[in-house]
């Protein structure tokens, strides 16, 4: 279903879930949102070293991992801090909660929305999508993707609006854009992860089948 294209330092874990409801059935719960907010109680904090080694994953293909183009774990440290971090749904929420506190960047994407197969490789001259309903756009060029069949889908910047979740979600694959640099990271990252999905009713399955 996933392949994978050689890169010195990327060290993904990728996986799909499937929950009980359609996503706008499954408002996130207390705890869940709790896990948003500044100094919540986490089993991993994220830190320069981490924010630093992120970016230089994302560097090696010559993509440049700064302003509007940062690594999305860098927005929900941001967001967190202010106070905008707000609810989503329960899929989204338990990636931000995820993201925020290891500092990998996490892609998810609607399997009912994608078309396989899929591939991560990284993007080139002329690649890019729109990456909000308000038809904004990200050059990729450089940068480590997931494809799909229609294309560059999802990144560890801003993931394309055609394949996000909505209300009718049931189905997600979902990419932890993890380093080498960082040993072990990205496993505990997922295990933590695959807790909070089980906790919502998700039926999670690693590797990717």
């Amino acid at each position: 279903m996933l392949t994978v294209d050689p890169h010195p330092l990327l060290d993904l874990v990728a996986f799909t879930s499937t929950f009980p409801a359609p996503l706008g059935e499954l408002p996130a719960p207390g705890w869940l949102q709790d896990l948003l907010k500044p100094g919540a109680a986490a089993p991993l904090q994220s830190d320069d070293a981490v924010r630093g080694a992120v970016r230089d994953l994302l560097r090696h293909g010559g993509y440049k991992p700064t302003g509007r183009g940062k690594p999305a774990s860098e927005y929900l440290v941001r967001a967190s801090g202010d106070g905008s971090l707000s609810t989503i749904n329960a899929a989204v929420d338990a990636c931000n909660a995820v993201s925020l506190h290891s500092g990998l960047p996490i892609s998810v994407v609607d399997l009912d929305r994608a078309q396989a197969p899929f591939r991560v490789a990284t993007a080139i001259q002329g690649d890019r999508y729109v990456f909000n309903a308000s038809g904004q756009e990200i050059d990729l060029e450089g940068l480590l993707c997931l494809f799909d069949a229609a294309g560059p889908c999802a990144n560890a910047v801003k993931d394309a609006q055609r394949t996000k979740t909505d209300g009718a979600t049931r189905r997600t694959l979902t990419l932890l854009w993890g380093t080498k640099e960082l040993a072990g990271r990205s496993a505990s990252s997922f295990a933590w992860y695959r807790e909070l999905l089980e906790r919502l009713g998700a039926t999670v399955e690693h590797p990717v089948p």
